[in-house]
């Protein structure tokens, strides 16, 4: 583990570990929601819809035993090829390559070809944690049929641990970090302890404009969507943000907007009320659209989003 600055840390104990962990799996299966209740604070967007995370989103967890790092991971595409579906795959894959643990997230009662194909990408000397969400299920509750579940995972890969996790309540969370802990390395902080996320507000900011676009666009629009922040400025204890929507075409710019400018208008205000919740400060923020053909297929383009 690389030197940094120390911090002042009064209280962390003498054998204090610190490290990252991966939270992978296929789209939709509640990592960015499991992060979120890890670290206790909303940073990672979540959707319904899948392949809202786009972006590497580190999430800190600091207590005086350890500080967890947590890498939330775009969900591992294997339908819909092109140039932004092959870039979050690779985000994927760079992502566990340098971490501690991994943390292998399935839905409750369904494993399917999808989870196997994230298995597959899986390195063998890294510990695996199998993590199983959405427990508060019915029938995932019947502890003969879960058991028969977690039995059939195990066979696909060898995990180190299984935990079961409500993400959305935030069930198990705090035995999730309990068993964890123990795999990291012991050194020092890398981070401070009143920090969870290595994210700049300028990325938070995108982030959740883009939730809102996820959330309340539904099934209009496809995937072909992204944001861009063109101005970001902080002035006498204001946040002046412009961001611009991206869409693929003409036709797509005017779902976005709706009917009288009214879903945009909705968009907007609900993304500025939790940006000045999060960065405790007002803000002025400006949401328009904007037509880029061919976006997602376009590389140059995409590491120009930083994707």
């Amino acid at each position: 583990m690389s030197e940094v600055p120390s911090h002042n840390y009064p209280s962390l104990s003498d054998n204090f570990s610190c490290g990252f962990v991966a939270i992978v799996g296929r789209p939709n299966v509640g990592k960015s929601t499991l992060m979120n209740h890890l670290i206790g604070q909303k940073i990672s967007i979540t959707s319904k819809k899948a392949q809202t995370t786009r972006h590497r989103v580190n999430g800190i967890y600091t207590d005086n035993e350890a500080q967890l790092i947590f890498v939330d991971t775009p969900g591992f595409q294997t339908y819909h090829r092109n140039a932004l579906n092959d870039r979050l795959n690779q985000n994927v894959t760079e992502a566990v390559a340098g971490v501690d643990v991994i943390v292998f997230v399935v839905e409750a009662l369904r494993f399917s070809d999808a989870d196997r194909k994230v298995l597959q990408q899986l390195p063998q000397r890294v510990p695996v944690v199998l993590v199983i969400n959405k427990v508060d299920k019915d029938k995932a509750k019947d502890q003969a049929i879960m058991q028969a579940f977690i039995d059939e995972v195990q066979q696909a890969f060898t995990f180190a641990k299984v935990a079961l996790v409500s993400a959305k309540h935030g069930l198990g969370v705090a035995q999730l970090i309990h068993i964890l802990k123990p795999m990291l390395p012991q050194g020092i902080p890398l981070y401070p302890e009143d920090m969870v996320t290595d994210k700049s507000a300028r990325f938070l900011a995108m982030e959740i404009v883009r939730e809102k676009l996820f959330r309340y666009l539904g099934e209009e629009l496809p995937y072909a969507m992204n944001v861009e922040v063109e101005q970001f400025a902080e002035e006498d204890g204001l946040y002046q943000i412009y961001i611009a929507v991206l869409v693929d075409k003409d036709s797509q710019k005017g779902i976005l907007i709706g009917k009288g400018g009214e879903k945009l208008k909705k968009i907007s205000t609900e993304a500025r009320l939790d940006m000045e919740k999060l960065f405790e400060t007002k803000v002025f923020l400006k949401v328009w659209a904007k037509v880029k053909s061919g976006w997602a297929d376009d590389i140059r383009f995409l590491r120009e989003l930083g994707m």
